[in-house]
């Protein structure tokens, strides 16, 4: 049996109870991503015990994954409206605004977050920040023009008072990352988002520019998983006064 880390103790915990949200004759959003992955592992499982959903993936891995757990995955047209999707996050902050995009899935993701009724995202405790930004902004972009779409990026950020702040082309082992799409990832280094409104509206005009990975106005709940297995659940009302706890 292998043996978890604490994070991965974390991921699982969190994935796990959101999971268990799903109820029979669901149509689900699976997302995409580490902790994604025990989300998957776990319906899967409930799946085999006689759980009935449809699913739509958020990435060609997670459909993988997901049919090999015997999931029914069809294409979110075919679909509709989605009960719930699940999903994980780069960042999330009080306010329920997120960074994602961290395993280059943000435009599907959004997509389907979008097609939902309700989207609970699932994350360790160390996701939880007092404002946007720590970690790299992913903005997706047609590789059609990217040097332009580079300087637009450049100066749009700076218009809105963000100087001399890094934008780099996302590779790997010395190659450009391309999309399920085809496109290529700018990451943005803001080290802090003042106004994320303000940005997610900026980055949108810029033509090139296909989706950002600011999550505005789409999660309504994070289930928070902690070391020792344990999970909290936030949400706008915050009835539990949770808050305190992981923005400690």
């Amino acid at each position: 049996m292998t043996t978890l880390s604490p994070s991965d103790i974390a991921k699982k915990a969190c994935a796990e109870m959101a999971g268990s949200f799903v109820k029979d004759g669901m149509n689900v959003g699976l997302g995409t991503g580490s902790t994604a992955v025990f989300l998957v592992d776990y319906l899967g499982q409930r799946v085999k015990d006689g759980l009935n959903i449809r699913a739509a993936a958020t990435s060609t891995r997670t459909a993988q994954q997901a049919r090999a757990c015997g999931i029914e995955v069809c294409d979110l047209n075919d679909l509709g409206r989605l009960d719930i999707t699940i999903d994980g996050a780069d960042e999330f902050d009080r306010d329920l605004q997120l960074i994602k995009g961290g395993g280059g899935a943000h435009l599907q993701e959004k997509i389907v977050a979008a097609a939902s009724d309700k989207m609970v995202v699932i994350a360790d405790v160390s996701k939880a920040v007092d404002r946007l930004g720590a970690f790299p902004l992913p903005v997706e972009a047609l590789c059609f023009g990217r040097q332009s779409t580079l300087r637009h990026l450049q100066q749009a950020v700076a218009d809105l008072g963000y100087a001399d702040k890094p934008i780099t082309l996302r590779q790997k082992d010395g190659a450009d990352v391309i999309t399920d799409e085809g496109n290529c990832i700018f990451d943005l280094h803001m080290g802090q988002i003042t106004d994320a409104t303000s940005l997610a509206a900026a980055l949108k005009s810029i033509p090139g520019v296909v989706e950002h990975g600011l999550f505005l106005r789409l999660a309504q709940a994070v289930v928070v998983g902690r070391p020792d297995g344990s999970t909290l659940v936030y949400d706008a009302a915050d009835s539990q006064g949770v808050a305190a706890q992981i923005f400690a």
